[in-house]
């Protein structure tokens, strides 16, 4: 998705063949309009002699979650182990997703409150949140314990528009809605930051590959989304910044999707 500019010319009608193509697939899918799904995710770098006794605290944690979501309060819930480990960076981490920020806060006020919040692992570890929105996403309903959690970041180009996401639609939406239906992935968002604690002008594609073959579906699928339909790609990659992507991964240790 990354390439040089050759010329303003083509460009210019590679977007503009990127928009027709996008606001045809626009017209198909509006009236599918999905409400918002907030998602509040917390990152933990555990020190390594802590890792199994994290992992026992957690997997409590998940059998919680799984009555959230089962009584509707929540839409899904997971939780990963960080597998391209950095420096002062995130080891370990958990989700839980809902439809209202008011069930989200619902459950943060619960775990605050609950005895665990006072575990010293957690006390020994940084700590990151991040609270995201998203409009594009699906997932497959019920509990996997085989997936892997990939994030993709983001920037936009300075002055870089999408209206109403028609480019993203047409290009990575619809990838990701193709490798959804075939069985490669569990599940996909495309998020912002609804309370910005990075710099806004970003967004970030989570998907979770049904095992490790999921990911190399979904990278063949990327060469492949290209070679078909470069024009509507070349738009995409217009909207970015080339110089601000950046890549996670992680095991999904527990999920489950209402």
């Amino acid at each position: 998705m990354r390439r040089r500019m050759s010329g303003v010319l083509f460009v210019v009608c590679a977007l503009a063949v990127a928009m027709l193509t996008a606001g045809n697939a626009w017209t198909q899918t509006a009236s599918a309009e999905k409400a918002p799904l907030y998602t509040y995710v917390s990152e933990w770098a555990v020190p390594r002699a802590m890792w199994a006794d994290y992992q026992k605290s957690q997997t409590q944690e998940d059998e919680m979650m799984k009555k959230l979501v089962a009584d509707g309060t929540l839409t899904s819930f997971g939780s990963f182990s960080v597998l391209n480990h950095q420096e002062g960076s995130p080891t370990h981490g958990s989700w839980f997703a809902a439809h209202s920020m008011a069930n989200l806060m619902k459950v943060l006020e619960g775990l605050r409150a609950s005895p665990d919040s006072a575990n010293p692992i957690l006390s020994a570890s940084k700590h990151w949140d991040l609270i995201m929105e998203s409009k594009d996403y699906n997932a497959h309903s019920g509990s996997f314990k085989n997936g892997y959690l990939r994030v993709g970041s983001w920037k936009y180009k300075a002055g870089a528009s999408d209206p109403e996401g028609k480019i993203m639609k047409a290009t990575m939406v619809a990838m990701l809605e193709k490798l959804l239906s075939d069985g490669a992935l569990h599940s996909y968002q495309i998020d912002e930051e609804v309370v910005h604690s990075q710099n806004p002008g970003g967004f970030h594609v989570a998907i979770v590959a049904n095992g490790a073959e999921g990911i190399d579906k979904f990278n063949a699928a990327i060469d492949e989304s290209g070679k078909k339909n470069p024009a509507a790609w070349a738009g995409f990659g217009g909207l970015l910044d080339e110089e601000g992507h950046r890549d996670f991964l992680a095991h999904v240790d527990a999920m489950t999707v209402k």
